[in-house]
Formats: structure tokens, sequence, C-alpha cells
């Protein structure tokens, strides 16, 4: 098992000196003292309205939005990410999860064909603060979402610089999602771009930045992935889970990701929440022993599937 400490902890230097030690306590809990990160993404109630969360092969609890909160609760993760207002109406029932509060979201109802993406910022960070302040919750730090290759990716850009400068001034970590998209993007996957993308999160000072695993034909994705990795550097990178998929594959995929291509964690949404509460609590677990307790595959499946 990958372990740090506090000591360990290399705090970026636009940290105020009077919130070094809060940065690394924060960091050893988000990581859980291993370095690496376990997302379980809940932000998709907006980025995909109800589509993610009603149909076929969806159990009917995953259109209540508490099952978000009772497989975050029971299982085993990093940080829960979604938006303050869901957290603001559950978080009182919920005290003991690590958030991460998304602090811009949009839908997928304006298509690229109609205009390029542009997800704008809800809340500034005093407002996140005074309600970390006075709800009490535990929350670990702030994600962010840029489209780049958008027309409107100054505009992006410019508040992702911004949203992680302010959560740094206050101990926070800053996750941001990149993702190249818009009329001037031909390939969203490109490994090349991808890496692209990472060293941005890296120029923006972020902590962790999530990007879409890469795919390009006839090359294996682990091994192209390595470029976005590197690309990034100190900044640390996490891959998207994508849609469903059957649980033994995702899991080879996310072992090859962190012990193949050096990825530091994962960010999981529909693979952990599109399950009953029993199986979605034993996919974060298994999802959790890879990233933070480095097991196999085959230890993995064994929690999965509850052996």
């Amino acid at each position: 098992m990958v372990s740090i400490t506090e000591n360990d902890v290399k705090v970026p230097l636009d940290v105020p000196k009077t919130m070094r030690d809060t940065y690394k306590e924060n960091y050893v809990k988000i990581t859980k003292g291993s370095g690496r990160l376990m997302l379980f993404a809940g932000d998709q109630k907006v980025e995909h309205l109800n589509s993610d969360f009603y149909g076929a092969g969806i159990p009917e609890d995953d259109g209540d939005p508490e099952h978000l909160f009772k497989i975050a609760a029971q299982g085993k993760i990093g940080v829960f990410a979604t938006q303050l207002g869901l957290i603001a109406r559950y978080g009182m029932d919920y005290k003991n999860i690590p958030y991460l509060i998304k602090v811009n979201s949009k839908t997928n109802l304006v298509k690229t064909s109609q205009t390029d993406p542009f997800s704008k910022l809800w809340y500034d960070m005093a407002q996140i603060v005074e309600f970390k302040k006075n709800s009490k919750l535990n929350i670990l730090g702030v994600g962010y979402t840029v489209y780049l290759g958008s027309e409107f990716e100054a505009e992006m850009l410019e508040q992702a610089a911004q949203v992680v400068y302010e959560a740094h001034q206050y101990g926070l970590l800053a996750v941001l999602w990149i993702y190249p998209r818009g009329a001037a993007v031909k390939d969203e996957k490109d490994p090349h771009l991808i890496a692209g993308a990472t060293g941005v999160g890296a120029c923006l000072g972020a902590d962790f930045v999530k990007v879409n695993y890469p795919k390009k034909e006839g090359e294996a994705p682990e091994a192209s992935f390595k470029e976005a990795v590197r690309a990034a550097g100190r900044c640390k990178v996490v891959c998207a889970g994508g849609s469903s998929d059957d649980p033994e594959v995702f899991l080879k995929k996310l072992y090859d990701q962190i012990h193949v291509s050096g990825a530091e964690g994962n960010a999981t949404g529909r693979n952990v929440h599109q399950k009953s509460l029993d199986e979605a609590v034993r996919m974060c677990n298994a999802i959790y022993a890879i990233t933070v307790e480095d097991a196999s595959v085959k230890e993995a499946l064994t929690i999965y599937k509850g052996k």
C-alpha cells in the first residue's frame, strides 16, 4: 500500500504560510494517506440531467439524489464531488462524508453543433468558505470544468485560475475537469491533445486534473496515456470513469491507468451509482482497493463480488 504523511506533501507556493498545515491535512485526508485520489463523482444530475439516473438497467433507487449520499457514506471513497445545493439539502444527514464542491456545471442540452460549450462559475470562494464554516461539513476542496478548445475557453481558463488560486488561499484542494471540446476540436480523445489538457491543468496550478482516457486506433491507451501523465508534472492526473462498463473490464482499465500509465487516481460516477446500493458500495470498495490500497484486479473483483 502506498502511504504518505503530511511531511511528504509538497505545498504549492500560492498557499499562504498560515494555511500550509491546513492544506497538508486536507491533502492527506482527500487521498486517504496514499497520495492518490479516489473521487466519487456525483455532479451528473446537472451535466447529464436524468439520463444517468433513469432507464433500462438502472435501479429505481438511482433516481433519488440521496442514493449518491448513501453510497458515499457507506462505501470507501477519498471524496464525494457534487454541487453545493445537493450538499446543503442532504449534508445534515451525512456529516461524515468528505466533500468536494463542484463550482461550475452545465447541462448537455446545448450541443456543440449549436454553440461551443461554456460552463460558468456558480459560486465564489468566499461563499464556499462561508458555507464550510456554517455547515461544519468536511469540505476538502473544489472542482471546476474547463472545455479546452471552446471559443469561450479564455473566460473558463481565467475562472479556473482564480478558483485554484483562491482555494489554495484557504488551504483547500483544487481539482480541474479539463475536456477538449468544441468546433475546433476534431478528436476529443486524441492522446496528444489530452496530454495538452493535463499540461494546462499544471499551468493553472491544479492539484489534480481529471481528463478522459485517450483512444486512438492502433495505440494501447495505457501506453499513450503516459504522455498525459508526464505532461502534468507535479499536477496529478486522474481519469474519468466514463459510461458504465463490465466491472472486471473497468477494474482492469483502472489498474492499468495507475500501474502502467502512472495516473494518481480516478474519478468515477456511473460505474458506481448505476447500481443497487449494496452493489454500488461493493464497487466503491473495489475501486478504492486498487486506487488507495494497491490491490490487484483479482483482489478488487473479490471485494466487488462480496466474497
